[in-house]
């Protein structure tokens, strides 16, 4: 049985990404995209990722645009996950809630904001790869991808 299905944010604040810096005990640090899987009470695939962007930031953004879809092979199956793009209209981290924030066992979700470059991009590990390597690819289209507003 493959994993459930997700959705990613490419969340742009003028022109910078927001990602998260992943500190989890026993692993390597890494970065990730918002987003997360798909429960059975969402509506639809962007239902889902406005409430995780909710949240995990605590932010709201404006329209969102399909931009790709992944799949990633895993032990256990092919993960199947969505990007969307979409730029930052307010976020207030006093927001925050879930499981993320309830188990310290998970790590620290710290919000940074990546320039907007293929270099800033490929000098971080972030997860999944298959992101990556679209967003080293596409980065200097998203301003004409993700419309203002």
């Amino acid at each position: 049985m493959s994993p459930a299905p997700s959705v990613r944010a490419v969340l742009l604040d003028e022109d910078r990404l927001i990602l998260f810096r992943r500190t989890v005990p026993g692993q390597p640090l890494y970065w990730s995209a918002p987003g997360g899987h798909v429960e059975p009470e969402d509506s639809s695939l962007e239902h889902t990722l406005h409430r995780e962007l909710l949240e995990e930031l605590g932010a709201t953004v404006g329209a969102v645009t399909p931009l790709t879809t992944l799949t990633c092979p895993r032990p256990g199956g092919v993960k199947t996950q969505h990007v969307y793009g979409c730029r930052l209209v307010s976020m207030d981290p006093a927001l925050r809630c879930g499981p993320e924030f309830d188990d310290p066992g998970r790590g620290l979700y710290e919000v940074v904001r990546l320039p907007l470059a293929a270099e800033e991009i490929s000098a971080i590990n972030l997860v999944p790869p298959e992101l990556a390597a679209y967003l080293t690819g596409a980065v200097t289209r998203l301003h004409d991808l993700i419309p203002a507003g």
